[in-house]
């Protein structure tokens, strides 16, 4: 099992997307914070590769759990010590918003 760290930045995202979805449809915001969970719990497990991102986020190093029911990506970094999420980001977000995140 590895550490895994979240940045705040990711977890406000995660924090108004499911408020967001709450709003929409009751019940449905603690399902999207379920489905944000366990997939840092499969991060933690290194239980499956993080897939590539696409072209347009850059050549950050930067590797996405995709969320199977919701249109997000978990994006992490991976270090010898364990994973950094660093986004929770929407699929229609602009890519590569969180670059900025990741520290050289």
């Amino acid at each position: 099992m590895r550490t895994v760290r979240i940045l705040e930045e990711a977890s406000q995202e995660a924090i108004e997307a499911a408020a967001w979805y709450e709003y929409e449809q009751p019940g449905l915001g603690a399902e999207f914070f379920a489905a944000v969970d366990a997939a840092i719990d499969v991060i933690e497990e290194d239980f499956i590769p993080l897939s590539l991102l696409p072209q347009e986020a850059g050549d950050t190093g930067a590797r996405r759990l995709i969320l199977e029911r919701f249109p997000y990506d978990i994006v992490a970094i991976e270090l010898p010590e364990g994973a950094v999420v660093i986004a929770v980001a929407h699929h229609s977000r602009k890519p590569g918003y969180w670059r900025k995140r990741i520290k050289p």
